[in-house]
Parts: structure tokens; sequence; C-alpha cells
């Protein structure tokens, strides 16, 4: 029986994948052998000893320790691309907010005061101070085009929309998803100096922390548009608030309102909406239960942020699963354990990430306890399992 810890309410259509016989779950459980969590914070979480997993119903990991994690040897899913229409639509929804003017021109019309024939005149007499632009044959510019940022890309196109993107670690898969109407830009610069509106998707790190800043904002086209439904920490807010009073920028979108934004009047701060659609949430949860059973159950790791993508077709009842250090040696050092006791390696994947890396051994029979001993005691080892086939 494996025992699953919620931290969050995870959605329902998720969590019946799965079985009752098989796993436990629920909040506050002891020993789990995994987590789940979507915005909990867990830095100053007491995690248990048991847990070889934690499973983020999101993109983001902020919220966990990942660098503890790892030094213990804990596997941290997430799941990329599975909210991704819902940013997206909020992107586009923001985009044309800010072109059309409709926040400003919403407040307007709610502070309207008189009867039918007097707000109509009114009307007539406002509405001149928020005529908009029109997105076909405007430059969109996208910083990061993983899963999000190639959806608003393709989506831009069809609204006849010219893209512009820059992205220096683009995998492959995306790559080929992307249409050939998409041009590359050469650095982020050159995306703030020749597009109407600027679009971010990326992670917040040290090299993006106010990857906005006063001098990009100078780079960019007067009126120009800038979205972010990424993370708040990109932008420098003090050198934002200058391009929005100096009219260099016509509007700033968020996804994080502060003290500052949430009444400006060229600013459209939404209350962190990115991935809240029922879909979204739905599509997080039977992502990340997916990826949590498949590694419980059999070893596989996918869209791991700490771990190497290892995956291989069961061939055996017994498998190993061995998360170590990448350091020199140790699959040797791995084997030659197995080989003293006379088991025979059926199949073998290792990978590596980073400091991190990870083995999957099928053997043909069963696997003594003393070689688990022998191999744990390996230094460098994390952790070692011995997999079953149900």
């Amino acid at each position: 029986m494996y025992r699953i810890s919620i931290l969050n309410k995870i959605s329902s259509h998720g969590l019946k994948r799965l079985p009752a016989e098989h796993y436990e779950v629920a909040s506050d459980l002891a020993e789990p052998q995994a987590m789940l969590v979507r915005s909990a914070k867990m830095h100053d979480m007491e995690i248990p000893a048991s847990v070889l997993a934690i499973g983020r119903a999101g993109a983001g990991t902020n919220n966990i320790p990942i660098a503890e994690m790892s030094k213990r040897g804990i596997v941290v899913f997430n799941t990329p691309g599975a909210n991704a229409n819902a940013v997206k639509e909020l992107v586009l929804s923001g985009m044309l907010m800010a072109a059309r003017n409709i926040g400003p021109a919403m407040k307007f019309v709610a502070g309207l005061q008189g009867d039918d024939a007097t707000l109509s005149k009114l009307v007539e007499e406002g509405k001149k101070n928020f005529a908009g632009i029109e997105l076909p044959g405007r430059t969109l510019g996208i910083i990061g085009l993983g899963a999000i940022g190639g959806m608003v890309a393709q989506t831009a196109l069809k609204l006849g929309m010219k893209v512009l993107g820059y992205d220096p670690e683009i995998t492959v898969d995306a790559a080929w998803r992307l249409s050939s109407e998409v041009k590359r830009a050469q650095s982020v610069d050159d995306v703030f100096k020749h597009s109407d509106f600027v679009t971010l998707h990326v992670p917040l790190i040290d090299a993006t922390r106010h990857m906005v800043n006063a001098e990009r904002i100078a780079l960019m086209r007067h009126g120009a548009v800038l979205l972010n439904f990424a993370r708040e920490g990109i932008i420098n807010e003090a050198d934002l608030l200058e391009g929005l009073e100096s009219k260099k920028l016509r509007a700033y979108v968020c996804d994080f309102p502060t003290e500052k934004l949430k009444s400006h009047p060229h600013v459209i701060a939404l209350p962190h909406l990115g991935a809240s659609t029922e879909e979204a949430e739905d599509n997080c949860a039977m992502m990340v239960v997916d990826q949590v059973k498949d590694f419980l159950e059999n070893g596989n790791i996918v869209n791991s942020v700490n771990f190497p993508s290892v995956h291989m077709p069961r061939e055996s009842d017994q498998r190993l699963a061995i998360a170590n250090a990448n350091v020199p040696n140790m699959l040797g050092q791995i084997s030659t354990a197995m080989a003293d006791a006379g088991l025979n390696i059926h199949n073998m994947v290792n990978n590596s990430r980073g400091e991190m890396a990870y083995t999957l051994v099928d053997l043909d029979s069963t696997v003594p306890e003393a070689v688990v001993k022998k191999i744990r005691a390996i230094a460098g080892v994390l952790n070692v399992r011995v997999l079953t086939a149900c």
C-alpha cells in the first residue's frame, strides 16, 4: 500500500487515478511515500524521511526546496504544459484588453450617473478617450517559447499578428511545434526593440530577475504593451512605473498585483488567474498523479525538475531504482555489487542531469536484501528501491 499526502486540494479527476486497493490518499498522513502540492509553502516544512517524491500540480516549483530535496534523493515533479492553454487564453485576453483600453473604459462606464438618456450622451462624449488599436499587422514579441509561449505564438499568428520570439534554451520538441512564421530574435534586447507587445514566459531565476528594467524599457517602441504572466520578480517595479508615467509604455498587464500597481490607470492587474480554470486544474492533477504513480510503481521519471528523465519498459518482475550523485565509477560499483551476488542484469538505463543521476535495472531473479544494503552503502547513493511488478 502506497501512502500519498495531500497538501492542497487536488482535483478528483486526478486522485481517482490512484486505485484505493493500492493507495491511501489523505492530508496529514504519517510516513507517506509521496506528497502532492499546489501552492503550499514547503521551505519551512518538515518533510518526512519516508518521502520519495513530491508532485507539484502546476509548472512553477518556487514553493518547494528543490536543492534540499535533491540532496535527499527526493524526486520533484511538475506539470509543464498542463495549464498552457489556460494561461495562453489569459495572455490573449490581456493583450486585447490593453489594445482596446477595456479596463479604463469599464471604470469610466461604472462611474457614470444619470438616466439612460444622460448615460447615452456621456458615453458618446467620453468614448473618444478610449480609442484603441487593432492587432493584425502588429508585432508580438515572446520571450520564452515553451508550452505557453509556443501556444501564444501560434494563436497570435492566426489573429494576423507578426511574431518575434527568443528562447536560447528551446527544446527540440518545442521548436518543431512552432510555425516557420515565427521569426527568431537574436537577443532579449532585439525583442524589446522591435515589438508592439512583449509577453514574458520565463522562470524566475538569477538570470531573469529584473530582466525588464529601465534600460530595456528604453529600447521599446513608444506606446508598447508589456504582459507578464510568468513571475513578478522578472520586472523591476520602479522602472516599470517610470515607463508608464512617461507614456513610453501604453499598458502593463500582469497576474501579480502589488500595492503600487493595483490601482494604476495603465495597469491591468489580475489575481493570479493564469491556471485558474477547471480544465487546467484537472489536467495538472491528472498529469502529476500519473507521473508520481509511475515513479512509485515502476521507478520511471518524467517531468522532474531535479532529476533526469528515465523511462524503461518493464521486462522482468524485479527492478532496482537507484538515485545517486553524478560521480565517476558509480555504475561500475553498482554493477559489481550485483555481479558479485550472481545476479543477471536483464536491462539497464542510466541518465544524469547536473549533479544528479538515476539508474533503473531489471533483473532476472529476486534481489537479496544484502545486495540492496551493499549498493545503499556506496558513497553517493541517495536511495535504493526494489520494485516488484504487481
